[in-house]
Formats: C-alpha cells, structure tokens, sequence
C-alpha cells in the first residue's frame, strides 16, 4: 500500500493512495496504469467530451469518465476490463465514422491518436457509414493554419487551449447535434477573427483537423528528426523541437512540460522559420570602403569594432559610445551587454530594444 495522508483506492484490484482532487486518470496515470484520452489536457479543466478514457467503477450503473471523475476513498476502478473495451471500441467506430478519416493523405498520418486506437482495436473497416459530402468546408484562407473539419471529432482540445491555456478566446463549440462546429466569433474564417495564430490549437488537435499551412506536404512525422533547441525570437528562452527533414525544417512544436513555456509558443516561434533560408540573409561580416561594402573575416570586423571603439573613447569620452542590446538576445547576453558598457567602458549608456 502507497503512504498517503488523503485516501486509497482499488485500481484493478491493487491498492493505491491518491492526493484529493485528483482524478481517476490522474491517479492512473501516477500508478503507470494506461488510459487512453482524445480530449484531456494536462492542468486544464476535465471536460469528458470524447468518453474514451471511461472505466468501470464499482457500484456505479454506467461507465465513468476517468478524466472528470474525483478520486475518493474506497471507490473500486477497473480500466481493462470486457464491457470498458467494448465501449472504447464502439466509440472509437463512432467518431471514425463521424467525418472523412482518409489516413492515407492524412497529414497526421503517423502522429494521431485515434489512428493509434484504431490500430489497438483492430478495426478493419468501419461499422457506420461516414457522410458522403463533409458539412462545412475546409478553411484555409490563411498563410499559417488549415482547419479540416471533416476530420473534426469535436473533442475540444483547440478550444480549451485557446481559452484556458493561452487565453485568447478566439474560438468555442457552435451550433448543436450533427451540425456542430469549432468557430471563430460569428463563425467566419480564422483572418478575420480574434485569433492571433499562436498555433496552440494546432499543437494540441490529437488528429488531423489542425494542421500547419506551411507544413503540408513537406515531411510525415516518421520521416523527421526532432531537434531541441530555443527560439531565437527574444529572451525568454522559449524550448522548441524542430522538425527536420533533409537538413531543413519543416514544421516547429513546443517541448511540453519544458520551461519557460510549457508546450506553449508565439506565432513567430512556430510559424517565422523561413528566415533560416532567405538567400538575402547576410552569412559574412561586411565592412563600409567609400559607398561600397566589401566581405571580411570576423577576427578583421572585431578588431575594426575594437579600435573605433577606444578612438573614440580616447577623444572624446566614454560618454560618446552607446549600446542597444538586440530583444533577441537572451538575458545572459544582455547583461554581459551591460557589463561591457559599464565595467569596461565606464559609461552607463546602454539600453535595450523590448519590441520583439
């Protein structure tokens, strides 16, 4: 038995403590005992939309959703049991049969959770059949995000994470029954929303209803190297993972439970990679002759720098310099910025860019 100072339960018939207010899949998920879930979100508030994550729990006449049910003392949980996975697998056949799940040429072929749970419950064709039109069209009237809602299975990932986690509350749940629908407000395309396109609704969609723009076409997620590393945007530090293919980037996701941001990113972390390879990017320094810029070596630029720094301090004092820290150096660099201006320099003129 677990040492607990707030409750046991029966989890599969083995003893276990839980902390209160902890769900039943949390405590699961503490005891390594696998749920499988569409629709949570990890520190968000459990919705139980998708009903994948239902268990059994004794004394109770209908199957639970673990993501939204309190753990309490004594209660009894079975998760693998006959008449849980007949549930899941009904469930599962309901939402693949909800709108156009072509795999195929399906972007998150390879990284989709409900292709993960058709593959469990070795569902080899489908029990309903699937509209033959999709209801709404796919929007894709912007450079950043496609919105497929055939694909949609109305989970509610995107809306929590725009609402709760970024808080922009660009879009909810529309429209009621077999006509429901993520919108924006007034139902219109995503430019004209409050949307910001921080792309957080795109990290978090569990199928391929939210895709990037930009990334379609270039690489499945089977054929990329994931590469951690942090934005170059500003100084806060934000942790990515880049997706490379063929030595070149593809698409951009946040590194969960990595601080400072916790899965989170900006419209330029995620989308403004293109930079990378502009071919007006500058890859040498350049020194001014008359009107003319010519190519030299970074020890010829330095020692430039140096010298008209310490004649111009000579002449007329350290007062006559300045510095601009750049907003996307990070807080190491700024202040060794300022230690250089003020230490060695002797002059407090130094000052930092904060439009990023």
């Amino acid at each position: 038995m677990k040492a607990t100072n707030e409750g046991v339960l029966l989890l599969n018939g083995k003893e276990v403590g839980f902390i209160e207010g902890q769900t039943v899949l949390e405590v699961a998920q503490v005891n390594g005992v696998h749920i499988p879930t569409l629709c949570h979100l990890k520190e968000m508030t459990p919705t139980g939309a998708c009903r994948i994550c239902c268990v059994e729990i004794k004394g109770m006449r209908t199957l639970a959703a673990a993501c939204s049910t309190p753990a309490t003392a004594g209660m009894e949980v079975f998760t693998e049991t006959e008449k849980v996975h007949k549930a899941r697998r009904l469930i599962v056949e309901l939402l693949v049969s909800s709108g156009q799940h072509n795999c195929i040429s399906c972007e998150a072929n390879g990284n989709c959770r409900l292709q993960d749970l058709v593959y469990f419950y070795h569902i080899e064709k489908q029990a309903f059949a699937s509209p033959e039109v999709p209801l709404y069209p796919t929007d894709a009237d912007n450079p950043f995000i496609v919105r497929d809602f055939s694909k949609c299975i109305l989970c509610g990932r995107c809306v929590q994470a725009c609402n709760e986690m970024v808080v922009n509350r660009a879009i909810t749940i529309g429209y009621r029954g077999a006509k429901s629908k993520v919108v924006t407000g007034g139902d219109g395309s995503y430019m004209g929303s409050d949307c910001v396109f921080c792309g957080q609704c795109v990290e978090v969609c569990p199928v391929g209803a939210l895709v990037e723009n930009k990334g379609r076409g270039t690489g499945r997620n089977w054929e990329t190297k994931k590469v951690r590393t942090t934005c170059p945007y500003c100084g806060v530090g934000c942790q990515q993972l880049l997706h490379v293919k063929g030595g070149k980037i593809v698409k951009v996701t946040a590194v969960q439970d990595a601080q400072p941001n916790k899965g989170r990113l900006c419209i330029k972390g995620r989308f403004a990679y293109d930079f990378i390879y502009s071919k007006e990017r500058l890859t040498t320094p350049l020194i001014r002759e008359k009107d003319q810029f010519r190519e030299a070596s970074w020890d010829e630029a330095l020692d430039l720098v140096a010298s008209k720094f310490k004649e111009i301090i000579g002449s007329d004092g350290p007062d006559a310099v300045a510095g601009v820290s750049c907003a996307r150096s990070t807080n190491e660099d700024s202040y060794n910025m300022q230690k250089l201006f003020r230490a060695v320099f002797k002059t407090n003129n130094i000052d930092h860019c904060a439009r990023t």
